[in-house]
């Protein structure tokens, strides 16, 4: 009696390592705003008003970043979290434009996602406000 086995191969997307792999990975605007730091135009963002289950993604590397679960609506324009998943970001002072921000970065290709602010729901308190150019979205399988 024989049995099946399936392997299953996780492929690893290849992550830009230079600026001109970057450049040809992203759309314009997406470069502009996650190697640039720009940020999107507030309520013009494809993820602000996705309510599906799932996960957020860097657009620049696939790195997990955000679950579903912990997005909320902050009404600022711009898709929020309370929460980034374990290990996912980098947070760096941000002084630039006459202000003192944090800088929110994806932790493995140092990419700008946003910023993370103090006014945020409980339980962290915090919001994660980030561009919809810088994520993907996986939806849940269920």
């Amino acid at each position: 009696m024989k049995e099946n086995l399936i392997i299953k191969v996780k492929m690893k997307s290849k992550i830009p390592k230079t600026e001109s792999e970057f450049k040809k990975k992203l759309s314009l605007q997406q470069y502009k705003v996650l190697r640039e730091k720009s940020t999107e135009l507030p309520f013009t963002g494809k993820l602000l008003h996705n309510k599906e289950l799932g996960t957020y993604t860097c657009a620049a590397c696939g790195s997990l970043l955000f679950s579903s679960k912990a997005k909320f609506d902050s009404g600022t324009g711009w898709p929020s979290f309370f929460d980034a998943l374990p290990n996912a970001v980098n947070l760096h002072e941000d002084n630039s434009l006459f202000m003192k921000r944090v800088e929110v970065q994806c932790k493995k290709c140092k990419s700008h996602l946003g910023h993370i602010f103090n006014d945020g729901p409980q339980p962290t308190g915090k919001r994660y406000c980030m561009n919809s150019l810088a994520l993907d979205f996986k939806k849940s399988k269920k």
